[in-house]
């Protein structure tokens, strides 16, 4: 009797017993997590649901993980047959990287042994009211410049009127990606993404040029500054303020005293010695025509070309030109010095004209930059880019091969004279030297042309082009007043800026 009675009570303490603990429950649950045992996390969960093992393979494939770290945090009792373990993870997906996600393992003893009480915030805490995951790609088309160096083009550079039209030419499709949730009866939810890469298309623009020109604009309205590398016709800098919807390198404005460039280059071709002495008076009236004027009607006397030139004499070019020139030669050098020949620079452009006429009152005023003639931004940083070189080439602010991909065409490069050239650069630093850009803190080597150019419309427009070793410049600042006043104080803080 003793040994059944004794036997009978074992029987009843062993089938009163808990299996397993809930420690070693979530221990061994972790485990098989880990290494992907999916039929092992399944015998450890109660009454788990019939796709329990396709969901998890499910998402696994469908999201791309490539890795799963899990970290579970202490064991907490919430009674005396239940407990819960909060746990860190990361999965690892392929083509968004990690992904962290914190979420509760709960446990509780079910049939006398210690088993997981799985839903699917199990797998992912935001799986739950029928939400599932989904990863999309998402496809653009885009482009983005850079500079030569490869660099960002600088904030508030200015120059997105001439780089945003162009991005369509450039624009590739690249695909991303986006992991979303989709919840029933709510908007769908970003929750990673990974945006397509732009194409990089490299400009010619220099990221400190660029940054100088911007800056040194920052303070003036409706005002330019185009940067030409002389050796290579790139622009490096494209500083662009103007208002009303204007473009320094399409549109066209008359171009006042730094025309005197291309009168000068006509008269010394023509047989006007740089240093030979010519008058210089107030007033000049063309024999039986206007009358033409200096600024403030100075009078300088006899002096030579060269200073006229750095004075911008009025009347010394107005008499010279009407008695050594005609229109038709005044046009015939312009046209050798850019005007009218095609802009090849992946971004459209103009230089001006220089109109024949046989109105000599016409052409008093052409010669000093007024009457009909009319150019660009871009046209005049090419002269000063001509002068400096010996060489006219077209500004370009893509590479050559891009440029005939834009444009369809190429530009020959044209070597000018030298004669008349060695005559500009000496008149050009005449005007930085002593004349009308003298004292103003241009640095050392500048040589340039200051111009002011009547409007009928309003104040003049202020001009300065010039150069310093591989590098010329126009700066253009519309309705400013004088080139000395408004143009030359820009040159002086975007050189000082470099």
């Amino acid at each position: 009797m003793a040994a059944i009675v004794g036997a009978g009570a074992f029987a009843v303490f062993a089938a009163d017993r808990v299996k397993g603990s809930a420690a070693g429950t979530a221990a061994a649950y972790f485990a098989a997590w880990r290494k992907g045992d999916v039929l092992g996390m399944e015998r450890l969960v109660h009454q788990p649901p019939a796709d329990f093992v396709t969901r998890h393979r499910a998402l696994s494939e469908e999201l791309h993980v490539e890795s799963l770290a899990l970290t579970p945090g202490p064991l907490r009792r919430t009674g005396e047959e239940s407990a819960e373990v909060p746990f860190a993870g990361v999965r690892r997906l392929a083509e968004l990287g990690a992904w962290p996600f914190d979420g509760t393992l709960r446990l509780a003893v079910r049939d006398r042994a210690w088993k997981v009480l799985w839903t699917p915030e199990t797998l992912h805490p935001l799986l739950k009211d029928g939400a599932r995951l989904e990863l999309g790609e998402i496809e653009t088309t885009s482009a983005e410049f850079v500079t030569s160096e490869g660099d960002r083009i600088p904030h508030d550079s200015y120059a997105d009127a001439y780089l945003d039209p162009l991005k369509p030419e450039f624009a590739e499709a690249h695909t991303g990606w986006q992991l979303l949730l989709k919840t029933p009866g709510q908007p769908d939810r970003s929750l990673l993404s990974k945006q397509p890469a732009a194409n990089v298309e490299r400009t010619t623009l220099s990221r400190p040029v660029q940054a100088a020109a911007a800056r040194a604009l920052d303070a003036v309205d409706d005002s330019t500054i185009v940067v030409v590398r002389p050796s290579t016709g790139e622009i490096l800098g494209l500083a662009d303020r103007l208002k009303d919807n204007y473009s320094a390198v399409r549109d066209v404005f008359p171009p006042g005293s730094i025309f005197k460039t291309v009168t000068a280059a006509a008269l010394v071709q023509h047989g006007l010695d740089p240093q030979a002495e010519v008058p210089c008076p107030g007033s000049y009236t063309v024999p039986g025509f206007r009358t033409i004027r200096n600024d403030g009607e100075v009078d300088r006397g006899i002096i030579t070309f060269t200073d006229a030139f750095a004075h911008s004499c009025n009347t010394t070019f107005v008499e010279q030109a009407t008695n050594r020139l005609t229109s038709a030669a005044l046009a015939e050098t312009a046209a050798a010095w850019g005007f009218g020949r095609q802009m090849v620079t992946g971004i459209g452009g103009s230089c001006g004209t220089v109109p024949a006429t046989d109105s000599v009152d016409t052409f008093a005023e052409d010669v000093i930059g007024q009457g009909e003639v009319v150019t660009t931004p871009l046209c005049m940083a090419a002269l000063a880019a001509a002068v400096e070189n010996g060489t006219w080439r077209s500004p370009r602010l893509l590479s050559k091969e891009q440029v005939r991909r834009v444009d369809g065409v190429t530009s020959e490069d044209v070597r000018m004279d030298q004669r008349v050239v060695q005559a500009l650069r000496d008149m050009m630093a005449a005007v930085v030297d002593h004349g009308t850009a003298s004292g103003m803190g241009l640095p050392a080597g500048v040589a340039g042309k200051t111009g002011t150019a009547e409007t009928p419309d309003g104040r003049p427009h202020a001009w300065f082009i010039g150069y310093r070793d591989d590098l010329a410049f126009c700066v253009f600042v519309r309705h400013g007043g004088s080139g000395r006043g408004a143009a030359v104080p820009i040159a002086v803080r975007f050189l000082n800026g470099l």
